[in-house]
């Protein structure tokens, strides 16, 4: 499996599911007519041709579909995989435990402690970035006030 699953937050009496907590975004197919070629993945995600290579490679992204000819066909569950992956790279998580991360989903449920840890490590390091952007938009809202009243009185 590429991606993880991404299904409705589990309901009482339902079995967990690992899911993204926002719902994924509306898909170009339906499922079952979802083989996207690697530009229209490109077209998507905004993501490059080279970078979906190199997921592959470094097995970010293994085991995405070919057709008879060899081209990548990606689904829409691997659309989802991306999603998720762009906003990991967005926490500034490093690429090792992206990888990681990965290797974990597709070992299984047995690994949900390990995915969790890593996942909480990385949201202490986002909230850590978040205090320090608050701080950092304080000085400048100061430094804006400054000039927006400097500028008035001259």
């Amino acid at each position: 499996m590429t991606v993880m699953q991404t299904t409705p937050a589990a309901t009482e009496g339902a079995t967990p599911a690992d899911i993204c907590s926002a719902p994924p975004r509306r898909h170009p197919r339906p499922d079952g007519q979802d083989r996207y070629t690697i530009s229209e993945v490109v077209a998507f995600t905004g993501l490059t041709a080279h970078t979906l290579r190199w997921y592959e490679r470094i097995g970010l992204m293994p085991h995405v579909d070919r057709s008879h000819t060899g081209q990548r066909r990606y689904s829409n569950r691997d659309l989802d995989w991306l999603d998720f992956v762009t906003k990991l790279r967005l926490t500034g998580m490093p690429v090792a435990d992206m990888v990681r991360y990965a290797e974990l989903v597709r070992e299984g449920e047995h690994t949900y402690a390990e995915r969790r840890a890593l996942l909480e490590s990385t949201r202490r390091d986002v909230l850590t970035r978040v205090a320090e952007l608050r701080d950092t938009l304080a000085v400048l809202d100061r430094k804006i006030s400054f000039y927006a009243t400097e500028g008035t009185t001259r």
